[in-house]
């Protein structure tokens, strides 16, 4: 039988909190997105054969090398995070008046 005392009320639901999702760097490599605090992307001789950005990890000595774009990552992980992309808000890319070919 309910008791009188906690008639009508009601406890919010307890949820177990999530990892935050991962972001791929590419060639298998995945960091958590709440994780990274910088993205540095390599130039010159620095740069090929699957070495385009350098990734800050908190908790993580060394930076990481990705292979992906720094643009890319910043827009996964804006993602990730629930902000809005850095290069704003993604929207169809054509020319007016031309037809979309994709």
């Amino acid at each position: 039988m309910p008791d009188p005392a906690t008639a009508g009320r009601t406890m919010p639901p307890i949820m177990a909190r999530g990892t935050p999702p991962l972001v791929p760097l590419g060639y298998g490599k995945f960091v958590r997105a709440d994780r990274v605090y910088a993205l540095l992307p390599l130039e010159g001789p620095e740069r090929g054969d699957g070495r385009r950005t350098l990734v800050h990890v908190e908790g993580i000595d060394d930076p990481i090398v990705a292979s992906r774009s720094e643009g890319a990552i910043a827009e996964d992980l804006a993602e990730a995070l629930g902000q809005e992309s850095p290069r704003g808000k993604r929207g169809p890319i054509g020319i007016p008046g031309q037809e979309h070919l994709f």
